[in-house]
């Protein structure tokens, strides 16, 4: 490239190399642009062309600066979290960094949860989690972004809190953000044209500014890369297995001590010693969890890991020991949980980097 090119959407550098990072454009795109012309990158032309948002990512520090201008500005932030990863997709020390400003958190994927989880049980719950984590958000709403119904009353709630201010939609990878917003704008702008016609006022190189009104706009922000998340280690035909697109069914298996539960090829629990007792898996339906004897993991993972332990990460396994004394949820971060109802002594194993937690149980 002999100049340096800008989308006029966004104000992003044009570049062809990384497809998920700001100023996209594929080389085939840039090569039939003429002089004078105006010039989108791909997340630009998607919006401009299809109403379609396009997800991209920012380095930690780059989301860290974006926080803290807007926390320089008065408006009402959207946090969009997954229900399912909610430890992997908070974000640490949001309530820092954006002020006085008040927050609303969405929580995202209601449809992947079982039926039976009422969702007035759901919001206390959350509202917990999101307190020990120091956030203390003005509503939560629990939302499918493919229920109209859900969508309508959260643009709502969104306009009776924003009271006129710019809103900030913010979020990290893989919690549905883009999807949301897509949902939103199909159910605001009611014909194409709403959004398409519209030249995108954004002028930094991290957001698109989506209008409102007349002066107010649903600022749209990159996800930030949670590398706790079991995503960031899987090959891309393996990635099904951690993003469920329907309602989980749970699996209760009955385990006395000294029992393994190898969760495909990703990770491993070990029930080291407690009562027996039945502990629930919540992960994607199509993960096959085995069991076997504690005594006899090691060589199992060995002999089996790649063929009947599917699918695999290439790093090593490393431990992590809970002592449980309630009814608790062993999370792995970004794959699902484990609740153990009882006391028990817990060893998991996760690849090096991905997180892994223990919280009061959801269900």
């Amino acid at each position: 490239m002999t100049e340096t090119l800008y989308c006029i959407g966004c104000g992003a550098k044009i570049q062809t190399e990384e497809a998920d990072a700001i100023g996209y454009l594929p080389a085939s795109a840039l090569e039939k642009h003429e002089t004078g012309d105006d010039l989108y990158c791909q997340r630009c032309f998607r919006l401009r062309h299809y109403n379609e948002i396009a997800p991209v990512n920012l380095t930690d520090a780059d989301f860290l600066r974006l926080l803290e201008d807007v926390g320089q500005k008065k408006a009402l932030i959207v946090n969009v979290i997954d229900i399912f990863d909610f430890n992997g997709s908070m974000i640490p020390q949001l309530h820092k960094l954006v002020g006085k400003n008040p927050v609303l958190l969405v929580a995202n994927k209601r449809d992947i949860l079982p039926k039976s989880l009422k969702t007035l049980k759901l919001k206390n719950w959350l509202r917990a989690r999101a307190g020990e984590a120091g956030l203390e958000p003005e509503d939560i709403m629990v939302v499918s972004s493919f229920n109209p119904f859900d969508i309508q009353a959260l643009m709502m709630r969104i306009d009776q809190l924003r009271q006129g201010r710019d809103v900030y939609v913010v979020g990290v990878t893989n919690v549905g953000k883009s999807t949301l917003i897509n949902a939103i704008i199909k159910q605001a702008s009611g014909n194409a044209e709403t959004i398409t016609t519209s030249r995108f006022p954004g002028t930094t190189l991290d957001k698109i500014e989506i209008p409102l009104d007349e002066k107010s706009f649903l600022v749209d922000t990159p996800g930030i890369i949670h590398r706790g998340q079991m995503a960031h280690y899987l090959a891309p035909e393996d990635l099904k297995l951690v993003s469920p697109k329907k309602e989980i069914k749970p699996i209760t298996f009955q385990l006395n001590p000294e029992q393994t539960l190898f969760l495909g090829g990703l990770a491993r629990f070990d029930f080291v010693d407690g009562p027996r007792q039945g502990m629930t898996c919540y992960f994607e339906n199509e993960l096959v969890i085995h069991r076997t004897k504690l005594i006899g993991a090691d060589d199992f993972w060995q002999r089996h890991r790649g063929e009947l332990l599917q699918p695999i990460v290439a790093q090593d396994l490393i431990p992590k020991r809970f002592t449980i004394n309630e009814k608790s949820d062993i999370v792995f971060s970004g794959l699902g949980w484990i609740r153990v109802p009882e006391h028990a002594e817990i060893t998991v194993w996760v690849p090096e980097g991905v997180e892994c937690v223990r919280r009061r149980a959801l269900i």
